[in-house]
């Protein structure tokens, strides 16, 4: 059964008389909204940052609240809808839950291009193929019978909604989101883990064929992959030690990145009996960083506005385009960007907001500013983003 909290009462716990009257007017505002946020004058004016964590508690229950209403007749079907496009999900839930809430396994069934009986046959054997210890585990039916119905464009809002469902109603950490997926389903995590790598705490592939996937976008996250060494068909054993080799090399260029194991399992076919069972446990020991220090970022066939805390103008979004970013105390410093402009994302836990940050390009400065944290952006960010993590008090948009 579907569990729904609604917590309106949250939005104003704070106590009126410790909290300033920029806070107040939010609350006010938040009882009878109207108009866009971005045009309240108090949404615009700089917080401090006490002031920011207040408004980001007020912001992260209302998006619980709002979500949970948004969801909850989707969820109480367990069908997921973008447009047309629907996404049914199989749940099962394992052990206790912990203090930091439980973990969510999505994990995509085989099949492909063959009669719509053979993939409900392929998602049913899914749904019962591996246990966690603990967690939530989701084994969703591929909205399409086709040979990439686990990559095609639509998909990405579908497991967007699905994370946040289960975050709202099944107490799961965004930062406990795992991806995994055998055959077809390993089709997928090739390339769902990169274009989505920003909502992953790490990804395991099983004997899936990676098509023309770049592995650069695993910089920060985990990834495994699993092939039985006579899996000749399409040649996946090959292919699966050609990518295993280009993540060891990655890896070796950038020692505290590119995390990641291959198993090439031996005298195994396409069946590989249970051994990438172990994923499970090796995927468990990771967490989601949303601030990582450094992004890689490379637009894949479908392509994102958003990846960690870099956005990209949305009308030029085309495959291959990249940036590459990282922070170093108050400096940001892209080293390269492919678009003409961009956007980046600031908050506490990555500078310091009372000091200035500046902006390099290159190595050259093009920018100094000193921040000022402030409601729209807040806001703004939760709905753009749709992730309790990606909540930002500042972004800077700058022209290269």
């Amino acid at each position: 059964m579907v569990r729904i909290v609604f917590i309106a009462a949250l939005l104003f716990t704070y106590s009126i008389s410790n909290t300033s009257a920029q806070i107040k007017e939010f609350k006010e505002w938040l009882k009878s909204p109207k108009g866009d946020i971005a045009t309240q004058p108090f949404a615009k004016k700089s917080l401090n940052k006490e002031e920011c964590a207040q408004a980001t508690a007020i912001i992260d229950s209302l998006w619980v609240e709002s979500t949970a209403k948004r969801l909850h007749q989707e969820w109480s079907k367990m069908t997921l809808n973008n447009d047309s496009i629907k996404l049914a999900c199989a749940v099962r839930t394992f052990g206790k839950t912990p203090q930091d809430g439980r973990s969510l396994y999505i994990s995509m069934h085989g099949g492909g291009e063959c009669p719509k009986e053979v993939n409900d046959e392929q998602w049913m054997n899914q749904i019962y193929l591996y246990e966690p210890k603990e967690g939530v585990y989701v084994a969703p039916r591929a909205p399409w019978n086709t040979w990439d119905l686990w990559h095609r464009k639509g998909l990405d809002e579908l497991l967007e909604k699905l994370i946040q469902a289960c975050v709202v109603f099944e107490n799961v950490n965004p930062d406990k989101v795992y991806i995994m997926g055998y055959s077809a389903g390993g089709d997928g995590t090739w390339r769902l883990a990169p274009r989505m790598a920003d909502k992953w705490a790490a990804a395991s592939m099983m004997a899936g064929h990676p098509g023309g996937t770049s592995q650069i976008n695993l910089y920060n996250l985990p990834f495994m992959i699993w092939m039985g060494e006579e899996d000749h068909a399409y040649e996946r054993s090959r292919l699966a030690k050609e990518k295993g080799a280009i993540m060891d090399s990655l890896q070796a260029l950038n020692p505290d990145a590119y995390i990641h194991q291959t198993n090439i399992i031996k005298g195994n076919g396409h069946w590989m009996y249970r051994a990438d069972t172990a994923s499970l446990g090796w995927m468990s020991q990771y967490r989601r960083n949303p601030y990582p220090k450094r992004v890689v970022w490379r637009q894949e066939l479908v392509t994102r506005e958003h990846f960690y805390w870099l956005s990209a103008p949305k009308n030029q979004l085309h495959h291959g385009l990249t940036i590459i970013a990282n922070i170093e105390g108050n400096t940001i410093n892209i080293e390269r960007c492919d678009y003409s402009s961009l956007t980046i994302h600031l908050n506490d836990s990555m500078v310091d907001l009372d000091k200035k940050v500046t902006i390099l390009y290159k190595g050259k400065k093009i920018a100094k500013k000193k921040p000022k944290r402030n409601i729209s952006n807040l806001y703004n960010s939760i709905e753009a983003r749709k992730d309790k993590r990606y909540i930002f008090p500042y972004s800077i948009k700058v022209d290269l």
